[in-house]
């Protein structure tokens, strides 16, 4: 069987939907966006068909390029079972995993399935902690962890798991009692929900306001949902914390026409050290949570 396309050139061309643009994912994937875009453009000349539409603010897939990528995942995940179907019947990984991210991320995205992980690899023994700010991997010994928004580290390999949209969120019994919010500056006249720890936590990404000033402030992301799906106010929240709540109506999004995409603070990576003796097993974490993860 001899194909038109490379897998390397197929995953490049994902992650730009996956990442909303060349550039997009020039970053998360930490390397140039030539690079990138000579992999589409051979993609496209091999098929001779377009398969994405360029505009100045984002790339969209032409009916021709749905079906292609729709076809492409499932190729990719066949792929993908057949390597890990493979991998585990010739090496399993074995020994502990020390796991470290933020309360929320480890409550919605992560202790939800590592049941089906232990199934897979029995032999991995989880050790999961939570760390509201940065952890530094080898002081905490730890493994592997995710990090929300721009790395600074260099030392550290990074995966990008995806991106995670920003939503300020009120609940309906608030804004039954409060009044809906129609522009970022009616924000001022209402109970508004912060970070106490992390201060840049408090710059929200919507137009025409910048930073926050809360009455009421937490050190958790999830103690803030949780005053937020109380009544307590509005606040600003990770969708990977919210989507469901937004999507069950428990919380209502906000001033939507005001909010700025694609802030450093939507990133989401897995970082940990390549020569690990665990580099194994953080790997085999990481490929099996990464397509169950709702960013």
């Amino acid at each position: 069987m001899n194909l038109k396309t490379r897998s390397d050139d197929l995953e490049l061309l994902l992650a730009v939907l996956e990442f909303g643009g060349f550039s997009a994912a020039a970053d998360a994937l930490n390397i140039q966006v030539a690079r990138i875009s000579r992999s589409v453009t051979k993609i496209e000349k091999n098929l001779g068909a377009t398969i994405l539409i360029r505009t100045t603010r984002r790339v969209m897939l032409t009916d021709e390029g749905k079906k292609f990528v729709d076809e492409v995942n499932i190729g990719l995940q066949h792929i993908h079972n057949a390597e890990a179907e493979i991998t585990v019947k010739t090496k399993i990984p074995q020994g502990k995993l020390r796991i470290d991210a933020v309360s929320p991320f480890i409550f919605h995205q992560i202790a939800p399935h590592i049941n089906a992980f232990k199934k897979v690899y029995p032999s991995i023994e989880i050790e999961l902690n939570s760390n509201e700010g940065i952890a530094d991997l080898i002081e905490k010994r730890t493994d592997v962890a995710i990090r929300i928004g721009k790395l600074d580290d260099s030392t550290l390999h990074a995966k990008a798991l995806g991106k995670s949209s920003l939503f300020i969120v009120a609940s309906p019994q608030y804004i039954a009692q409060n009044g809906l919010p129609k522009k970022p500056t009616d924000l001022k006249n209402h109970t508004l929900i912060g970070f106490s720890n992390i201060k840049t936590l408090n710059k929200w990404p919507i137009r025409e306001l910048d930073t926050i000033t809360p009455t009421i402030t937490a050190s958790n992301g999830e103690t803030i949902r949780q005053l937020a799906l109380s009544g307590g106010g509005i606040t600003c929240l990770s969708g990977f914390m919210v989507n469901h709540d937004i999507e069950s109506g428990k919380l209502i999004p906000l001033i939507d026409s005001y909010r700025i995409e694609g802030t450093d603070r939507e990133l989401v990576n897995a970082v940990f050290y390549k020569s690990s003796a665990a580099y194994e097993r953080v790997k085999a974490f990481i490929d099996f949570i990464k397509p169950k993860l709702t960013l």
